[in-house]
């Protein structure tokens, strides 16, 4: 490539599984690589360190799909439960797109569960 710039997109595109920036001051660098299972800023650090003791790991997204994925972490076995409460507003505001995107995904529960809410409250008016 014939500059960083071209090379930061090139990465970005080819998701690389690892990525060593070895350059003056890579820390330039860094927040426009979105794409890569792990990063090895400067000289002094090979990939070969990330996979046996800089405290990351040797488990990463290959053949691009860092593009999608991160490596494998602590975050990898945490459980997350997503919450969600709408008021009477909420769902007059949603509700109508989200009957529509049942409708077309036929998923007709779904848009009976919003319908139901939604007559309820033009009931109570």
């Amino acid at each position: 490539v014939d500059s960083i710039d071209e090379a930061v997109r090139f990465t970005n595109l080819y998701a690389p599984e690892h990525l060593v920036i070895a350059v003056e001051e890579p820390e330039v660098y860094v927040d426009n690589i979105i794409n890569a299972g792990s990063v090895f800023l400067g000289h002094y650090t090979p990939e070969s360190v990330g996979d046996y003791a800089s405290g990351t790991n040797h488990s990463l997204p290959t053949y691009g799909y860092a593009r999608m994925y991160g490596g494998v972490s602590l975050d990898t076995f945490v459980k997350y439960i997503t919450i969600q409460k709408l008021t009477p507003n909420g769902i007059q505001n949603v509700g109508p797109h989200v009957e529509t995107m049942a409708s077309v995904e036929q998923l007709h529960a779904h848009k009976n569960a919003v319908t139901i809410r939604l007559n309820e409250i033009n009931n109570q008016s």
